[in-house]
């Protein structure tokens, strides 16, 4: 029972160094060799593992990323993001309409999408303003994170609280209890990146529109993109009219659809697909549940006693560092479905598990996208380099939300 445990604290250990002697190990060879060791050593049985595997997370982002692929490679991507932040004047500027326009993103398409097509955006931009490629990494992943804290569709997370809770028409709720806080913090993000990363006195880039680069692929990657919105646009409205909401499996599938059977490129961008990224999540769902099984995190936390909504949401940040948001949510499932679990408190639930990913890179599978991602283009974000800033951040968010909530 206690070899997951060991294996966790060991994963958890090495993605924090991410380097034995000369060699610099990445974030999903690390999950991998955790699972591969419970799944080895006979700690998860093999068609369990299978089983724990979500197919629904696996398509879903393996849509986006052949999505993202496409906007990023076509150079359609460079051209809307060259339109938004032409209004900003100084670095300063940039930084806040990058977190505010992500943050809204997110809240709608969902924070790994946005982690999927934000991170060589980004990047790119960083480069273009003479920014330190870690700031705007940091501003993208706090973001992302805090955008989808004020919708049911914002992370799966939400979509699990609300599937279990009665929370009726849950957008009403979740933009009620959650919109305002969101906001606040999201301003918070980028005072904080701000304070650790101070603006450098550099002239905003020359604005010329960048020019697309494949433009059959662009058109393609835009309708794509409209599809992703319209069918996001049905699930919203499907909620709010008490209808049963489109998976979102349908809505990445559908978004690419177009590509995988119109481009001639299609072989090109299933190559470019993050295959990585999709290895450390299924290796992420073996650990996670041969963790699940030992029992240890269900009998140590009393749910009688969970009625405080700080403590609720502190308790939801620390463990989701070691079991992840998704897994701690399913913990608590007796709680949620209990007749007359009050609503802050439910919400308290959702917000603290999402912000968990404020407090380290463990703690959203989004971040771990971004950091995967930046470092295929060269760049990197240590364990401590995110946290020193995310930990005064997760501090000011649980304060924030906590008032609100209680309200």
């Amino acid at each position: 029972m206690i070899v997951p445990l060991i294996v966790l604290a060991v994963v958890f250990i090495l993605i924090a160094v991410r380097q034995v002697g000369r060699f610099r190990i990445r974030i999903w060879q690390i999950m991998l060799g955790g699972a591969l060791v419970v799944l080895l050593t006979g700690q998860i049985s093999f068609s369990s593992a299978v089983d724990a595997i979500d197919p629904g997370v696996m398509i879903f982002l393996f849509g986006m990323f052949v999505v993202g692929a496409a906007v990023s490679e076509s150079g359609y991507l460079n051209r809307v993001s060259c339109r938004l932040f032409s209004f900003a004047k100084n670095q300063d500027q940039f930084l806040l309409i990058l977190i505010c326009s992500m943050g809204l993103f997110s809240a709608v398409l969902m924070n790994d999408t946005m982690a999927v097509i934000g991170t060589p955006l980004v990047l790119y931009w960083a480069g273009k303003w003479g920014l330190d490629r870690r700031a705007v990494l940091l501003a993208l992943c706090f973001a992302i994170t805090l955008g989808s804290v004020a919708t049911p569709i914002g992370n799966p997370q939400n979509l699990l609280v609300a599937s279990y809770a009665d929370l009726g028409n849950a957008f009403i709720p979740f933009l009620v209890y959650l919109g305002i806080p969101t906001v606040i913090n999201l301003v918070a993000a980028w005072w904080i990146i701000r304070y650790f990363y101070p603006e450098k006195p550099a002239p905003p880039p020359t604005e010329v529109e960048e020019p697309v680069r494949d433009p059959s692929l662009a058109r393609l990657a835009k309708i794509s993109l409209i599809i992703v919105v319209l069918f996001v646009t049905v699930r919203i409205l499907s909620g709010f009219l008490g209808g049963n909401p489109l998976p979102i499996t349908v809505i990445a599938l559908a978004a690419a659809a177009p590509l995988l059977i119109l481009s001639p490129r299609r072989t090109d961008l299933i190559r470019k697909v993050d295959w990585y990224t999709l290895i450390f999540f299924a290796s992420m769902f073996v650990l996670m549940q041969s963790v699940y099984d030992t029992g240890v995190f269900q009998s140590v936390i009393d749910y009688s006693a969970l009625h405080s909504i700080p403590l609720i949401m502190t308790l939801a940040v620390l463990v989701s560092q070691f079991i992840s948001n998704v897994p701690f949510v399913a913990l608590f499932q007796p709680l949620i479905i209990q007749q007359g679990t009050p609503v802050p408190e439910v919400l308290a639930l959702a917000a603290g598990s999402t912000i968990a990913g404020n407090l380290t890179i463990l703690g959203a599978a989004s971040n771990v996208i971004v950091v995967q991602n930046a470092e295929k283009e060269g760049y990197s974000l240590s364990f401590f380099e995110f946290m020193k800033p995310g930990l005064i951040l997760t501090v000011f968010n649980l304060v924030t939300y906590s008032i609100f909530l209680s309200l």
